[in-house]
């Protein structure tokens, strides 16, 4: 009888996994996200070793280029934007595998090319007739190309081969836009094909949200409304919108990150325990939580929405929303949201979410808070906690990933004064590796067809249900009210907390 190892599977479970013979081919090679995103974490994946040797990168766009144009493109962006170090070795072998094709989305026979491109890397490179169709363009054309993947054979899979197609937010501007998005891409690929990202989901920090809930005792028995006050989700940023007036004016803060990034945010930390990890177990509990979440009443008093205006930025004086390039004097675009969820069920009823978002903050920073109940009885005097807010544990997405547990301590000296003190777990101080970048995580997921880290279209369908009412009220109500650059929001974001007798966290 063989010898039969007990620990193999679980060193197995630790190897890296790496893909087996693939390609992709990216629309919209010429945009900011595939140079500063897609194409780094391509060279960042071969670099570590999870890419398989004949891996293809096909560019499509509209420019005419030849393949060391493109090759050319490739190579500065991923000088300029890896991760990691730049090997001459690794990037020889990545370049024999890159090819481009010209033409726009509507062209036949420029689809036609790309047919006899992959089936001629197939052959060169070993690819195995496995393609991804990376789809960095912006959602209206997403009709054409799947439409033209379609009609010339591309989106269905060879025999023993697949075919994936990989989109990006936003999906959709309202529930209705965002069921004919997900008709039109199930209408050509079957629903298991389909992978929406939200690189946020793909960053260490969120997915260590599941690991430090689930992993350790001492969180679990107090992740509910017995103990936890409220939740503040924020997503905050110190720049403005730079370029992108043409993509952001009438798209907005609200659903640019709460309809999507900080709506798994908080699926996440609501969800109760899965069965296990995989995608669909992962994907029942936050489809429950974003079910059973509802908006308060009154949305005048629990919403609120800004424009910021000229202010100071990093020690610079910045211009306001209205007088950035490219947006009109009369657009009523939020560029700060903030938002009141209520998750209706047993562990969270009382407990609200607070989500907020902005541009031209007081600082960059994503981080969510769970805020706990104050102590049923303090023993002390008035004048010894006057100091003493109420315990949070501080999950920072990012820049400084990590956590953060707030709770009070005595001053040292012969008084009993107690003040609030912090204890500190950094990412970078605790692990040698480096956190990978998302977009490697999300990219070799695609690749090796693991999605539990992809919202499905039942959780994107859910979370326009319970953001659309807040858009239209807001659409009645006309303009925002405005806050000035720097700051962190409108006078009716601190008043919509207010009310509850809760202030904002300072990041």
């Amino acid at each position: 009888m063989d010898y039969v190892n007990p620990l193999r599977d679980v060193e197995d479970r630790r190897l890296p996994r790496i893909a087996g013979p693939c390609g992709m081919v990216l629309f919209g090679v010429t945009g900011d996200l595939s140079r500063k995103k897609v194409m780094p974490a391509i060279y960042d994946l071969a670099n570590r070793g999870l890419l398989p040797p004949g891996f293809s990168l096909v560019g499509y766009a509209r420019r005419d280029w030849a393949d060391q144009d493109f090759a050319q493109i490739v190579h500065d962006s991923v000088k300029q934007y890896a991760r990691t170090e730049f090997r001459e070795e690794v990037w020889k072998q990545l370049a024999e595998g890159l090819r481009f094709v010209q033409g726009d989305f509507d062209d036949d026979g420029a689809f036609e090319t790309l047919r006899r491109t992959i089936e001629e890397l197939d052959q060169a490179r070993g690819t195995g007739g496995n393609y991804a169709f990376y789809l960095a363009i912006p959602p209206g054309f997403f009709g054409s190309v799947v439409g033209q993947l379609q009609e010339h054979g591309l989106a269905q899979s060879p025999e023993d081969a697949w075919r994936r197609v990989v989109v990006e937010k936003p999906f959709g501007h309202d529930l209705e836009s965002a069921r004919e998005l997900n008709d039109t891409l199930n209408g050509v690929f079957p629903s298991g094909s389909v992978f929406r990202i939200d690189h946020y989901l793909g960053k260490e920090t969120v997915q260590n949200i599941l690991a430090m809930r689930f992993a350790n005792n001492m969180f679990e028995p107090i992740w509910n409304a017995n103990y936890v006050d409220h939740v503040q989700i924020t997503m905050a940023e110190d720049v403005g919108i730079g370029g992108r007036a043409g993509y952001y004016d009438g798209i907005g803060a609200a659903r640019d990150v709460i309809q999507n990034h900080l709506m798994q945010l908080m699926a996440l930390v609501a969800m109760e325990e899965p069965t296990s990890f995989e995608a669909e177990s992962l994907r029942i509990e936050k489809q429950k939580v974003l079910a059973s979440a509802t908006l308060p009443r009154r949305l005048d008093v629990s919403t609120a929405r800004g424009q910021y205006v000229e202010g100071w930025a990093g020690g610079d004086k910045v211009q306001g929303f209205l007088e950035e390039e490219g947006i009109k004097k009369s657009s009523t675009t939020e560029t700060f949201a903030a938002i009141t969820v209520n998750v209706e069920t047993r562990r969270w009823a009382g407990v609200p979410f607070y989500l907020r978002t902005g541009k031209r903050l007081g600082r960059r920073v994503t981080e969510v808070a769970i805020v706990f109940k104050r102590a049923p009885h303090l023993p002390f005097t008035e004048t010894a906690t006057e100091e003493l807010t109420q315990n949070a544990l501080v999950i920072r997405v990012q820049p400084d990933e990590g956590m953060t547990l707030r709770f009070g301590s005595k001053v040292p000296g012969t008084a009993m004064e107690i003040r609030d003190v912090n204890m500190d777990f950094a990412y970078g101080g605790s692990f040698t590796e480096a956190s990978p970048e998302a977009y490697e995580r999300l990219i070799l997921d695609v690749l090796l067809g693991d999605p539990p880290l992809f919202p499905r279209h039942e959780e994107v369908e859910l979370s326009w249900k319970i953001l659309d009412p807040v858009l239209a009220h807001w659409a009645r109500k006309g303009k925002p009210d405005t806050y000035a650059a720097g700051t962190w929001g409108p006078p009716s974001a601190e008043a919509m907390l207010a009310r509850d007798g809760r202030t904002w966290r300072r990041p």
